[in-house]
């Protein structure tokens, strides 16, 4: 069993019956992306979030975003000390392994521009000097797609920094059940304590090495090629994906034959994977009397483009 399933086995502890969830989250982060994950409070969000961290030995770090944030406030400023009579840098959060950055849309777009650097190069840059973050830096920020009042939405240069956009939906009936019966003693951030970090930053570094070496048969790459350049011919979608979601959805699809004990990518990682990576890189048009959404245009398409077939990747 690969250190993947593990991570994912490790959160089922506290997240119940969310393992796709689980699953792409940790697909995201091997693959070197980001993930937004966008739900009504209460869902498990959060607690996904310290779960991940409490997993994997490495730092973990929050911040609440609130209109009166500063850039500053996520990336650290320089401060003059007037003993040392000289400026020091005070690092901010995002000088950790991972981030939760709660609420993410409830920052100016100013403060949201703050973590543009951070998560496309993994730097910051501050007075002309710049200093590196953690080679595995993650970032789950999380929004509600519900309440807008008082909000900022991402602007479509941040949405595309995140490889992928999840949520996590309402419990079934016997899943709920399950999470009354888990916690009823009230006991949630005493399991999360109780987490014991199942790999390493190491670890991760590595499976990404090795998820990047599995292979994709020139057919997979020809039908990756298919979905993206039907989403840019779309009547209904203004703007389709850009090459950027074209890769993030070849290295997702790598990593999740990776993490299946397999060494190729099959066109069912690539279905499986296309709504949560490429809808939110949609830009819809306004077309009259048109409600589709982003992820039922995807579909759609997936619906349309001919899959590869077994005996073509044979060859």
């Amino acid at each position: 069993m690969n250190k993947i399933k593990e991570i994912q086995e490790n959160i089922a502890k506290i997240i119940v019956g969310k393992e796709d969830v689980i699953l792409y989250t940790l697909v995201s982060m091997v693959a070197g992306g980001h993930v937004l994950l966008e739900d009504v409070p209460g869902t498990g969000k959060t607690m996904l979030a310290k779960a991940l961290s409490n997993s994997i030995d490495g730092s973990f770090n929050r911040i609440q975003f609130t209109p009166d944030l500063l850039p500053s406030d996520i990336t650290g400023l320089n401060v003059y000390q007037a003993g040392k009579g000289e400026f020091v840098f005070n690092e901010g959060p995002v000088f950790c392994d991972i981030l939760l950055a709660d609420e993410i849309n409830r920052a100016t777009p100013r403060t949201q521009a703050g973590l543009l650097e951070c998560m496309e190069e993994r730097q910051v840059t501050i007075d002309g000097q710049t200093r590196k973050l953690s080679d595995a830096f993650f970032v789950i920020a999380t929004q509600n797609p519900i309440e807008t009042s008082g909000t900022f939405p991402l602007p479509e240069a941040q949405l595309d920094r995140f490889i992928m956009k999840l949520s996590m939906g309402f419990p079934g009936k016997a899943q709920e059940l399950e999470i009354l019966k888990r916690f009823q003693e009230g006991n949630k951030t005493e399991k999360l304590s109780e987490m014991e970090s199942v790999a390493s930053l190491s670890d991760i570094i590595a499976m990404r090495k090795e998820a990047m070496a599995v292979c994709v048969h020139q057919d997979i790459l020809a039908y990756i090629t298919e979905i993206i350049e039907a989403t840019r011919k779309r009547n209904d979608v203004a703007s389709g994906v850009s090459p950027r979601g074209s890769l993030a959805l070849l290295y997702c699809a790598k990593v999740l034959a990776y993490a299946n004990d397999r060494n190729y990518v099959t066109p069912e990682d690539i279905k499986a994977l296309a709504v949560p990576v490429l809808a939110h890189r949609l830009i819809m048009g306004n077309t009259y009397g048109s409600s589709k959404n982003a992820a039922s245009v995807i579909e759609e398409i997936l619906a349309e483009v001919p899959v590869p077939t077994e005996a073509g990747l044979l060859n």
